[in-house]
């Protein structure tokens, strides 16, 4: 990885300057998408009252993502990534205003919503894999992992004040939540002005939409020839995928433990407390070994921390079992946020986290969708014990199935992986 001269830390351990900025870029970022998140939940419960509603929220979501990742992985590999996260940044922005307008006057039906939701998620395509690549990017070798700690430091810190202010303040005013995310990315977007140039290679083939697809099929086809990173990608949409009961908070609180909206915002933000104090102490203490076994155990924990959020009434236990559930969670992101960009080439990086962000995606908001269908068909606590148990039996497979995912040790292994990779496109 190329770094600019005033990056280097001469190896102090100390975080350079560009990277704290862009650190503070993705805090910003992270609480307006928190924030949001919480309150389009909320809001659209409010409307319809069906955990359907809040299961296609996911669907609305995804469907851009899935429709330009091709195109936005290319992107971030092609254009200054600092320039793609921006403009999708305001993007965002303007799907945020439409929110607040709608918020503001009320509206008798969710399709307005949708519409805008849909246009929330084709902005996220774009700054998803550039902001992920970025900190990898800008950070010296020697200080990865405590960036990639750092960063989740910020975001899950975001986990916690934004889904309490957009609890505080949907119950004052159901428009200000989504206000407040405006203000966040306007602020990110000016953040990103003071991060300098990473100076990593780019891919340089001739543009355009044939070779857009082309380029993607090459990430595509480098994933599926590596194990490491077929597996722990596939290994997040599956087993997440069947424990999306995050999205049926606002119904857990009313009809499972009989909270107001107040309450429900804090059970978000035990989410981020858990998550929080895990990454803390990983910015102090990084996974350094055993690395395959503990994304293992840890997406065990989390399946059964769902079973438990399940069958509780208890609003103390339903806190408890999000802390434990989002702190094995904060575990696995560590683990992946570190292992798939180091494991790519740097001038695949884009398209390769494209790629997973389409999992993500479909892990998080096709968990939605399911959890959403499964709460309709089978009822809301059996939805969400289901999900756990097939969590569960996802972790077991994977096991068989992946074993050199399994036996992956240290995260410097995975430079081996990317160096073996495919030679830089011509011009780079």
């Amino acid at each position: 990885m190329t770094v600019d001269k005033h990056l280097d830390t001469k190896g102090s351990g100390t975080t350079p300057t560009g990277v704290r900025i862009l650190l503070a870029a993705l805090f910003t970022t992270s609480i307006a998408n928190r924030s949001q998140l919480v309150a389009l939940g909320l809001f659209v419960f409010s409307i319809t009252g069906s955990e359907l509603d809040l299961g296609l929220l996911g669907l609305a979501e995804f469907l851009p993502i899935f429709l330009l990742a091709p195109f936005s992985g290319v992107a971030s590999d092609r254009y200054d990534r600092r320039v793609v996260y921006a403009v999708g940044l305001a993007v965002e922005v303007i799907a945020g205003l439409g929110f607040f307008a709608l918020a503001f006057r009320g509206v008798d039906g969710v399709a307005p919503v949708f519409a805008f939701v849909l246009l929330f998620g084709a902005a996220r395509s774009f700054t998803a894999p550039a902001s992920r690549a970025l900190p990898i990017d800008l950070a010296p070798a020697h200080i990865v992992e405590r960036v990639v700690a750092l960063r989740s430091i910020a975001f899950q810190s975001a986990g916690i004040v934004g889904p309490i202010l957009a609890g505080l303040l949907f119950s004052v005013n159901h428009s200000l939540p989504f206000l407040l995310s405006v203000v966040g990315f306007l602020a990110s977007i000016a953040l990103l002005a003071f991060v300098p140039s990473t100076g990593v290679r780019r891919l340089e083939s001739v543009a355009g939409p044939r070779q857009a697809v082309r380029d993607a099929i090459g990430g595509l086809r480098f994933i599926r020839r590596t194990p490491v990173l077929f597996g722990a990608i596939s290994l997040d949409l599956f087993a997440v995928l069947f424990g999306g009961a995050v999205a049926l908070l606002p119904a857990i609180g009313e009809r499972r433990l009989g909270v107001d909206e107040a309450a429900v915002g804090f059970l978000y933000s035990a989410i981020g407390v858990g998550a929080l104090i895990t990454a803390a102490v990983l910015s102090i203490r990084p996974i350094r070994r055993h690395v395959g076994l503990v994304l293992f155990g840890v997406i065990t924990v989390f399946g059964l921390a769902t079973i438990v959020l399940g069958v509780t009434r208890s609003y103390v236990v339903a806190l408890v079992a999000l802390v434990v559930l989002s702190a094995a969670d904060a575990v696995s992101v560590f683990i992946r946020a570190t292992m798939v960009p180091l494991a790519s080439p740097e001038h695949m990086r884009g398209r390769v986290l494209a790629v997973e962000n389409v999992f993500i995606g479909g892990s998080n908001e096709l968990g939605t969708l399911e959890s959403g269908l499964a709460a309709a068909w089978i009822g809301l606590a059996a939805s969400v014990v289901f999900g756990g148990i097939g969590t569960l039996a996802v972790v077991g497979v994977w096991l068989i199935a992946f074993p050199s995912l399994r036996r992956v040790d240290r995260f410097s292994d995975l430079r081996q992986t990317a160096e073996a990779g495919p030679k830089p496109e011509v011009g780079d």
